[in-house]
């Protein structure tokens, strides 16, 4: 199994370990890529803080992060799974699970994909840094297309013979589309809140936030469980016998993922 997720924009401000080392970072064949994307990250931030914050789509109070983009090369590092700190990995608790006796396949389960380094593993020792897969970086392009085209080989490597669990947002999906042999190997996990009305009928909708925090309670029980669903109806099968109320839907068409919903109660 290989779960695939979006990072966070929350993250933790500081870590203690030594700067940056490309050569410690997974998918070593994506380090040409990095170095790309590194040096128009620092092109940009060497502008005036508003100029720099107009191409990265940050807000006026969001200053800082243009800061811990000018200093990513030197900046103390820390594991990715303690450097994101948002909803999804709050519900995740990728921490608790690196300390047990899970360790080695959640290390081996996990990729995080990132607009600045492609995809990394969870124990990769990254620094703070702020760059979204929506931003259009000059003089790249927009970063899911150019991480398309940079990293579809490694990670379609990554996952042959695997089941693919994609918990990603829209954006960082963008950066990875599995061909036809993968994609039948693939679940997009989408998350619904059933809301019962007085009436008796139900409606179903989705909520991006609640959606984060389900995710992450997803990948958290499949990586709790040490479980290894081969085939998208075992991956229902699990999660059923784990509490949640999912159901599988078949591609309407080949070269497409199967499609899990995970139903939660208003």
């Amino acid at each position: 199994m290989l779960i695939l997720l979006p990072p966070s924009e929350g993250k933790s401000g500081s870590g203690d370990g030594p700067p940056l080392d490309l050569g410690a970072l997974s998918l070593a064949e994506l380090n040409p890529a990095r170095e790309r994307v590194l040096a128009a990250l620092a092109d940009v931030v060497a502008r005036p803080v508003p100029e720099a914050r107009a191409v990265l789509g940050l807000s006026a109070t969001q200053g800082e992060a243009v800061e811990r983009n000018r200093v990513v090369r030197t900046a103390p590092t820390m594991r990715a799974a303690d450097l994101y700190t948002g909803v999804l990995y709050h519900a995740l608790r990728l921490p608790e699970l690196l300390a047990g006796r899970t360790a080695d396949a959640v290390r081996d389960s996990v990729l995080v994909f990132s607009g600045l380094w492609g995809a990394v593993r969870v124990t990769d020792p990254l620094p703070p840094y702020r760059l979204s897969m929506g931003v259009k970086l000059p003089p790249l392009g927009a970063l899911g297309a150019f991480w398309r085209a940079e990293a579809s080989q490694a990670i379609a490597k990554r996952a042959e013979g695997r089941l693919v669990v994609d918990c990603r947002s829209a954006a960082y999906a963008a950066a990875f589309r599995p061909d036809a042999a993968t994609a039948a190997r693939t679940v997009t996990v989408r998350v619904l809140r059933e809301t019962r009305h007085a009436d008796g009928t139900r409606t179903r909708s989705v909520v991006s936030h609640m959606a984060k925090a389900t995710r992450g309670e997803i990948a958290h029980a499949l990586l709790a469980a040490g479980a290894a669903p081969a085939t998208p109806r075992e991956l229902a099968g699990i999660l059923t016998e784990l509490g949640h109320h999912v159901e599988l839907t078949a591609p309407a068409r080949t070269g497409r993922p199967h499609v899990l919903d995970v139903v939660a109660a208003a």
